[in-house]
């Protein structure tokens, strides 16, 4: 299955986890670090990007070009409310960019400004990167999660990355949802289709957010049922609490102020985070210790459960609203509740495991793995929407959080409203309303509801080539808003109605007949009473009629019509833009880490000749004492090469100096491998003469399982066996005059050549097999006497025969007596 290269990706604000569905199951797919979470990390250095762990490494030494927190900025402006909460905590430069935000880097040693989408596409190609390493294929398939809280903006721009980085985005996946179909499609005792569905509670607090969704389970099914949400409430606030905490203490014990050096505060939210997790499995006092954090002073805290649980008193009360809210929106009564799975690092709180007990009656369950359960269930997803790849049959029933109006103007002057999505309405979906236009006309979409969104517009769409019927009427107008699989709502299509009565055989006759035929998930909602009217009054579409004596059908001819769109997301342009820039940034990556692992090899090449010859007992045996000192000072000027004015040179520059090593390097190099392996070469073709010299004498002494050779053969035999004799006597004798400083007169290849050419020509003499002896043949003009012998001995046959079974009754009739 891992051929097919269908993966999921759970990308999360802090951390992405990468998941695989293979054959025996789902996987996680470790990264070069041999972890499963890859951190939302870019940075950028002089010469390259750096991506994930490494880049995570260095945020501390290169704070200002290091992004992290991105997924927030996802499809938002710079004033937004949210975005300018976030900055406050983050430490590199935004500005105001092509209509949203961009973000400053130093990138080789220029000024470059990088888009959020941008950012989120590079992160995006490194977990491609690691996953095509890991499955050895190209990857292109995937389901991506996204909080159940985003809206078109935000998954528009996800899509937009996923696109930069040369993603086939198949679903975006509820991070809920996800989470739901990781639990179900392995549980074997859901109940029956026909029977009352098994509700499970879902609460999942993460990095940066709490979700709390309710599913209804039966076997081979899920449905959503709804979902709450805290977007600013999550693990992350925790650790702010508590290193506002250790700011003030730190202050007034130790006269410093932390707030002030973004580098020591980004070292207090590191341990407050350790201490929060410590603090989770135990309730007694715990330390905090920083060395040097700050004017080279040493600090000192400690805390318990019960202290930073009255600190953070407030944000569990939104935990409890939020789980109320869910259990409210499901309208599901407590004894209907079958358990409450948590998942996400935030669960592990003790305080938020009793507020679960306390709303749900029920205890917090740990069925599912609590990091990497969406990844799981975005690739299960994956491998159920990729067609080359055969997994149980599972139907995903999914919600959407927001209800979605649309309003146009009406030909009165009226606005027109109509809330075409309510609330938790069933997702993929698609709805067709009915107009009458002369001309073009507007229909704006919003979100009918609060939205974490600043903006509840989510499109204006323009319906174009309007025109009215032959008799200057209104045009029937059918138009087609849908919520699609990745949770984007828009208007997908438009359709000018004509109809016409035609004699029957009329070349129109092969015209559409009655375009009211949607899809089964198509509803026709009711726009006003005059639309309800005419649409009554067209109940005999398709019938027959005869007028003036002849057979007239009612005929019905749909024209696409072109919609223009004012919605969220990048347009193709730049989009294509941005995806050849994202390719030669690749490119640049893969330049700089190829002239990397030139220069690591130069250097490593250095180091390593250089102790082996300053050793006695590695190679210093094996070169003369004065080219030592030479080579020696060689290698050290070019360690100061490589330090100075070879810092920053071309690939091609270090594989040219590392090939000036090398032609006084390797020839000592060789020495001492000819040297280590010559004497098991001399050895095993000693012992191969021996053993020839032992056949060909078994030969001489009248051996019968030779007797069937040719002496001339076998005399070549001996004379190769001498010559090999002697070779090996000159070698040997040439070898222990030459001194280990000079090459040698002969090398183990060539000994073994030797030894293979006497085993080829001993065998194929003296193993040749004897020839096959044929039967006396008899003389060919005897036929009839030969024929009288067969008789005979076919009649000898026969009384054998009969002679045996008189032998088989007497001793039958031996018993009997």
């Amino acid at each position: 299955m891992a051929a097919m290269s269908v993966i999921g990706i759970d990308f999360g604000n802090e951390s992405c986890y990468v998941a695989v569905a293979r054959a025996g199951g789902i996987e996680t797919i470790a990264n070069d670090y041999s972890l499963r979470a890859t951190p939302s990390c870019v940075a950028f250095s002089g010469r390259n990007r750096i991506l994930g762990v490494a880049a995570k490494n260095q945020m501390v030494t290169n704070m200002k070009n290091t992004i992290h927190g991105f997924k927030r900025l996802l499809g938002r402006k710079l004033n937004d409310p949210q975005v300018e909460e976030e900055l406050k905590t983050l430490s590199y430069r935004t500005t105001q960019y092509n209509n949203g935000i961009g973000v400053k880097v130093n990138y080789m040693d220029e000024e470059y400004t990088f888009t959020p989408e941008q950012i989120t596409a590079m992160l995006l190609t490194k977990l491609k990167e690691t996953s095509e390493q890991a499955l050895k294929t190209k990857v292109n398939d995937v389901v991506i999660s996204v909080p159940s809280y985003f809206t078109n903006a935000e998954r528009k721009a996800l899509l937009d990355a996923a696109h930069i980085s040369g993603l086939n985005v198949l679903r975006l996946m509820n991070e809920t949802t996800a989470t739901a179909l990781s639990y179900g499609i392995y549980k074997q005792d859901l109940p029956a289709p026909e029977e009352e569905p098994r509700n499970v509670i879902f609460v999942d607090c993460g990095h940066s957010s709490l979700q709390v969704s309710a599913c209804a389970f039966n076997r081979g099914k899920l449905k959503m049922l709804a979902s709450a949400f805290d977007h600013k409430l999550g693990g992350r606030d925790f650790d702010i609490i508590l290193a506002e905490h250790f700011c003030n203490e730190f202050e007034t014990k130790y006269k410093i102020r932390p707030r002030t050096n973004p580098r020591a505060y980004l070292r207090l939210l590191t341990e407050v985070e350790k201490l929060k997790k410590q603090m989770s499995a135990n309730s007694t006092t715990l330390p905090l210790n920083i060395e040097c954090f700050m004017d080279d002073k040493d600090v000192h805290g400690d805390m318990k459960r019960t202290d930073m649980e009255g600190l953070c008193a407030h944000l569990f009360h939104r935990v409890e609203l939020c789980l109320k809210k869910c259990l409210e929106d499901s309208r599901l009564k407590l004894d209907e509740i079958h358990s409450v799975e948590i998942v996400g690092g935030s669960t592990r709180i003790p305080a938020i495991k009793q507020l679960i007990e306390s709303v749900f009656k029920k205890g917090a369950s740990t069925t599912l793995n609590q990091d990497e359960a969406v990844a799981r269930g975005c690739a299960l997803q994956c491998a159920m929407l990729s067609p080359a790849v055969r997994v149980r049959e599972f139907s995903v029933g999914d919600v959407y959080p927001y209800s979605i109006s649309l309003c146009w103007d009406s030909p009165n002057k009226e606005d027109g409203v109509l809330e075409v999505f309510p609330k938790f309405h069933a997702m993929p979906f698609s709805k067709v309303l009915t107009f009458y236009r002369k001309e073009n006309f507007d229909i704006k979409a919003y979100y009918n509801c609060n939205t974490p969104y600043p903006d509840r517009f989510i499109g204006q769409f323009t319906i174009k080539d309007v025109k009215p019927t032959s008799e200057g009427e209104s045009a029937k107008i059918k138009v087609k808003a849908r919520i699609n699989l990745h949770g984007i709502v828009s208007i997908v299509g438009a359709s000018l109605v004509e109809k016409r009565e035609a004699e029957v055989g009329d070349e129109d006759s092969s015209m559409d007949v009655d375009s009211n035929n949607h899809s089964k998930d198509e509803q026709q909602p009711q726009e006003n009473g005059q639309v309800d009217q005419m649409e009554e009054s067209e109940k005999g579409n398709g019938k027959q009629e005869k007028k003036d004596g002849k057979k007239k059908k009612q005929i019905t001819k749909t024209i696409d019509l072109p919609i223009d769109a004012i919605t969220h997301g990048y347009s193709q342009t730049l989009l294509n833009e941005y995806q050849e820039l994202e390719c030669k940034l690749i490119a640049n990556d893969k330049q700089e880490r190829e002239r990397s692992d030139a220069r690591n090899a130069l250097e490593e090449y250095v180091y390593d000749l250089r102790g082996k010859i300053s050793s006695d007992d590695e190679l210093a045996p094996f070169v003369i004492p004065g080219d030592r000192d030479k080579y020696v000072k060689q290698l050290d000027d070019m360690e100061s090469w490589l330090y100075e004015e070879g810092e920053d040179c071309t690939r091609q520059v270090y594989v040219d100096r590392l090939s000036e090593l090398k032609v006084f390097g390797e020839p000592i190099k060789n020495r001492r491998m000819e040297f280590e392996s010559r004497s098991a070469a001399l050895e095993e073709l000693s012992h191969c003469i021996q053993l020839s010299q032992k056949v060909v004498s078994q030969y001489r002494a009248g051996d019968e399982k030779y007797n069937h050779l040719v002496p001339d053969e076998v005399s070549k035999v001996e004379e190769a066996i001498i010559s090999a004799a002697k070779w090996l006597e000159e070698k040997r004798s040439a070898l222990s005059s030459c001194p280990k400083t000079q090459d040698p007169p002969v090398t183990t290849v060539q000994i073994r050549s030797e030894k293979k050419n006497l085993d080829s020509t001993v065998s194929s003499v003296m193993n040749k097999p004897k020839p096959k002896v044929e039967p006396p043949q008899e003389p060919a003009g005897d036929n009839e006497k030969n024929n009288t012998q067969s008789d005979s001995h076919q009649n000898s046959k026969t009384n054998d025969h009969h002679g045996e079974q008189d032998q088989r009754k007497q001793e039958n009739m031996d018993v009997d007596n």
